[in-house]
C-alpha cells in the first residue's frame, strides 16, 4: 500500500457515523478513560455538523470508501487570543507508520493560518506515545500548564505550535 491509495478530504455529513467509531474504537484501544475525553463528547457523533463554523474544518482519511481516521481544528475553547485547538485525530492500525499524520497535521495547519491563527493547541494522553512523537516531529513544544478550557480533564499533556 501506498499513501496514494489514501484519500485526505474534508468531512460530510455521510461520514459521521464512521468517523465515530473510529474515534471509539481507537480511545478503547488504548484504553483511554470514557469520561472527560473525546469518547463522551456529543460532537463524536456530529463531527460534521461540529465543523461547520467559521474557522473550523475536519479532514478525514479515506481507504478503499472506508473511513480510517481523520482530524481537525477550531477556535481554543475558553481562551481570548487567535489559537486553534487541533482535534480529534485518530488512525485505526490500518493508516498509521505511513506518513499520513503528518500529511493530515501539515493540511490542518495550512488551512488554519489561512483563517487567521497564529498559534496551534493541543492536548493528549503521557501514554499517546507515537502520537506524542509526531507532533514533536512537526514542531509543537511541551507546556507546563493547560490554555483554555477544553473540558478534557483526563489529557494531561499539552502542547503548541506557532504557526
Amino acid at each position: 500500500m501506498t499513501t496514494s491509495d489514501f484519500i485526505i478530504r474534508e468531512i460530510t455529513p455521510q461520514d459521521n457515523i464512521q468517523i465515530a467509531k473510529v474515534i471509539r474504537d481507537v480511545l478503547i484501544e488504548f484504553g483511554v478513560p470514557k469520561v472527560g475525553t473525546a469518547y463522551e463528547d456529543k460532537a463524536t457523533d456530529e463531527m460534521f455538523e461540529t465543523y461547520q463554523k467559521d474557522k473550523a474544518s475536519y479532514f478525514v482519511i479515506e481507504h478503499k470508501n472506508k473511513i480510517i481516521g481523520g482530524a481537525g481544528y477550531s477556535q481554543l475553547d475558553n481562551y481570548e487570543g487567535n489559537v486553534c485547538e487541533f482535534q480529534k485525530m485518530y488512525f485505526l492500525p490500518i493508516a498509521r507508520g505511513k506518513g499520513l499524520g503528518s500529511k493530515l497535521i501539515e493540511k490542518c495547519l495550512q488551512k488554519a493560518k489561512e483563517d487567521g491563527f497564529e498559534q496551534c493547541y493541543l492536548e493528549t494522553m503521557p501514554y499517546m506515545e507515537a502520537a506524542r512523537a509526531l507532533y514533536k516531529k512537526n514542531g509543537f513544544v511541551n507546556l507546563d500548564k493547560p490554555m483554555g478550557n477544553t473540558g478534557h480533564y483526563s489529557c494531561n499533556v499539552w502542547m503548541l505550535k506557532n504557526l
